[in-house]
């Protein structure tokens, strides 16, 4: 592909004016290798007249060495600025030769350089065509996720019928329907040959126009979709493993346990208290007493 080619394609592509340095950046691969093409006889020639031209070797021995380490950095931005420069003289011939081509009478679009930049436009004397075109224009379609989930199944499963989308959606999808008619991404493809014959629908020639697709055949398929799902799964869990399990208390730290006990304790009342057993000595023997005059009674008297 030429350098001319290629500016084309990015003006085209710019959603704002792009700058001279901007595409020099861009094609500096291109624009080096056509410095490297020059001719051997201007070699040459810039050889022979660099020979000609007085050196005066003995003051840069002298203070070579002090020069190189005071304009160090200076000299690199003066370099890089030079690269620029040089970049931009390159590409300047194929970016006027490119203007001049979009100037003639038979080109309904022009290069204009608005804010320092370039960018791709119509010409002002189709000014009221246009206008009249951009009216007829449909505004952009904004569906909600259960629209989209819906026209995805219709997409790969045309012709199909409500009931069978409801069933692979898991949720009725007969409100949807109607959004999709408006909208005319979908229509009926006639009644299906089963008890109670109902609709079948299929996508439309502005599904198609939609989405940028020359036909079905170039919507993705089913395992690329399964290998997205598999990557983003695979993602989610080593997402997830970065973070603490939950132990058998459901507490997702590594002392689950005591913190369900902690939390337990705090949910007791203040006023019960737990059940004690004396251990006074004079209690011990006054119920041995009792204890003991129980049981003469029962065998004596």
């Amino acid at each position: 592909m030429s350098i001319k080619a290629k500016l084309e394609a990015i003006i085209y592509a710019a959603e704002e004016p792009i700058t001279l340095d901007q595409m020099a950046a861009l094609l500096k691969e291109d624009l080096l290798a056509l410095k490297t093409a020059v001719p051997a006889t201007r070699e040459t020639a810039s050889e022979g007249a660099t020979e000609l031209q007085p050196q005066p070797e003995q003051p840069e021995d002298h203070l070579g060495a002090v020069e190189e380490t005071t304009s160090a950095p200076p000299a690199k931005k003066t370099k890089e600025k030079s690269e620029k420069a040089e970049l931009r003289a390159l590409l300047k011939p194929y970016l006027e030769e490119l203007v001049a081509d979009y100037a003639k009478e038979d080109r309904g679009i022009e290069i204009r350089e608005v804010a320092n930049g370039y960018r791709m436009s119509t010409k002002p004397e189709h000014h009221d065509v246009v206008r009249a075109f951009s009216k007829s224009l449909k505004p952009p379609i904004r569906l909600s996720l259960q629209a989209l989930e819906t026209l995805a199944v219709i997409a790969y499963k045309q012709p199909v019928t409500v009931p069978e989308i409801s069933d692979i959606r898991g949720v009725d999808a007969s409100g949807v329907i109607g959004t999709l008619l408006d909208r005319k991404l979908i229509t009926t493809a006639g009644r299906k040959a089963v008890v109670g014959r109902p609709m079948l629908y299929k996508t439309t020639k502005d599904f198609l126009m939609r989405f940028g697709l020359r036909d079905l055949t170039e919507l993705p398929s089913l395992e690329e979709f399964e290998k997205l799902a598999a990557g983003e799964m695979q993602d989610e869990l080593f997402a997830a493993g970065e973070g603490a399990l939950p132990d058998a208390t459901g507490t997702p730290s590594d002392d689950g346990g005591v913190e369900q006990m902690e939390k337990d304790r705090s949910e007791v009342p203040e006023n019960v208290t737990e059940p004690t057993v004396s251990s006074d000595s004079e209690h011990d023997k006054a119920d041995e007493h009792v204890a003991g005059q129980i049981a003469s009674e029962s065998t004596g008297g």
